[in-house]
This record gives C-alpha cells, sequence and structure tokens, in this order.
C-alpha cells in the first residue's frame, strides 16, 4: 500500500512538473560598448570674398576735359613786369628857345586776362586791363611827381581801367606763332572820367607764351588832364599815344 502511495507520489509531481512554464533563460550579459567616437571632419572652406576695390578717379587737366576733348578756351594771364604801358607826348620847352622833345613814360605795373579760342578764334575776348598809373617813370623825376599830384592825379587815382566792349577784325582759323592784327573798342576810364576808345593790337602765340603790342591816340583834354602848360617854361600837346606790350602765358 505504502508502495502504492509513493508511485502515485512521482506520478503528481512529474505531472507537475510538464505543465509548468519552461523557464525563460537570462540573456548573457553583453560586453559594454564604448560610445561611439567622433570622427572629427574639417570645417568647408569659406574662400574670402575680395572688397569692391575704389573707383579711380579720372585725371582730368585744365587744357584737355574728362572725355578727351580739347578745351576750345585758353585763358592767358597778363604777367606784370614782362608787360608794359608806355606813354608819349610832345612838349616844346619854352625858357629853352622852344625845344621840342618827346617825353616817354613807363610803368610795368599791369594786370589782365586774355580768353583764346584757338579752334575757333572769333570767339576769343580779352578782360578787363588795369594799368597802375601813379608807377610812371620818365627821365624826369620832376615831371612825374607832377604828373603824379597835380595833372594825371595818379597818387589820387592810381588806376586806369579798360574795359573791352568788342574785338574786331580776329582771324578765322589760327597758325602757330604767326602775328595776327586785330582791334578792340572799349571803355577807358582815367581818373574818374571814361571814353570810348580803339586799341590797334598785332599779336601771336607761340608755344606757351601769347606777346603782342597794342597802340591807340588819345587826347588828354577828354579826360580833363591838360594839355598841360607851365607859365614861361613848357607847354604839352594835348595828343598822347598809349603802346601796351603784352607778354601773358596760361
Amino acid at each position: 500500500m505504502q508502495k502504492q502511495v509513493t508511485v502515485w507520489f512521482v506520478l503528481i509531481l512529474l505531472i507537475i512538473s510538464a505543465c509548468a512554464p519552461a523557464a525563460t533563460p537570462l540573456p548573457e550579459p553583453t560586453a559594454e560598448l564604448d560610445p561611439p567616437t567622433a570622427v572629427p571632419t574639417s570645417p568647408p572652406v569659406v574662400e574670402p570674398t575680395p572688397a569692391p576695390s575704389d573707383p579711380q578717379p579720372t585725371e582730368t587737366s585744365e587744357a584737355e576735359p574728362a572725355g578727351g576733348e580739347q578745351a576750345e578756351t585758353r585763358v592767358f594771364k597778363i604777367v606784370p613786369g614782362e608787360s608794359r604801358v608806355t606813354y608819349e607826348v610832345g612838349e616844346t620847352f619854352i625858357n629853352q628857345n622852344n625845344r621840342f622833345a618827346i617825353a616817354v613814360g613807363v610803368t610795368t605795373e599791369v594786370r589782365g586776362e586774355v580768353y583764346a579760342n584757338l579752334s575757333n578764334p572769333p570767339e576769343s575776348s580779352i578782360g578787363v586791363i588795369e594799368v597802375d598809373i601813379s608807377q610812371f617813370k620818365s627821365d624826369s623825376s620832376r615831371r612825374d611827381g607832377v604828373i603824379r599830384n597835380q595833372w594825371l592825379e595818379s597818387a589820387r587815382y592810381p588806376i586806369a581801367r579798360f574795359e573791352p566792349l568788342r574785338v574786331e577784325g580776329l582771324p578765322q582759323s589760327y597758325n602757330e606763332a604767326t602775328p595776327y592784327a586785330f582791334r578792340v573798342i572799349g571803355n577807358l576810364t582815367v581818373k574818374d572820367v571814361t571814353r570810348e576808345v580803339a586799341f590797334e593790337i598785332t599779336a601771336q602765340l607761340q608755344g606757351e607764351t601769347l606777346t603782342g603790342k597794342a597802340t591807340t591816340t588819345i587826347l588828354m583834354s577828354d579826360f580833363g588832364v591838360g594839355p598841360i602848360s607851365i607859365l614861361g617854361v613848357l607847354n604839352t600837346e594835348d595828343q598822347v599815344k598809349l603802346t601796351f606790350d603784352f607778354v601773358a602765358r596760361p
């Protein structure tokens, strides 16, 4: 009887074992993986953008404006010291048996401008000419003093002024170093009197130098100056010749 119980007990254990769920095996431990090493990459090479270069200024000259065309008009300034204005007036010396002589006075204090249009000469013009007549010098300091303080009163009115109104007879074309004759009419102011006068001019341009001569004849009486008479000493003519020798450069 005891043997049968043992057999039954064994059978029950076998049945329980067969019905029990199979144990799930534990996963095998795995080796701890190192974190992935980042592979260094080179940053992209960026080519620097060149800064825009400053535009270079275009150089221009007075004689040749931008565009390459030659300037039509050139300005020539009269050079004091190299230019001169001369007066000539006849004198009769009563106290010397009526000896006749020509009194000559010169000043180099003269200023002005000439506007020469070489491509179209008739378009040329002349600016205002100013002469310091207080600086007239002759061969007699006595004469110069009397002219300055009494006759011409240039100590009080030192500047004679010629303002051109028009130019006549300019050539149609220009040739280097060729003399040209023309006429300039304008207002001449001496002291406080203004009269219209005409100058006959011959001028030529050679290289960078403009030279010429301008002449006219005026009456002293037109400007309230003379003719001059010193009782028992001398008498002057009324007519005076004026000559302007000029040198002008750009």
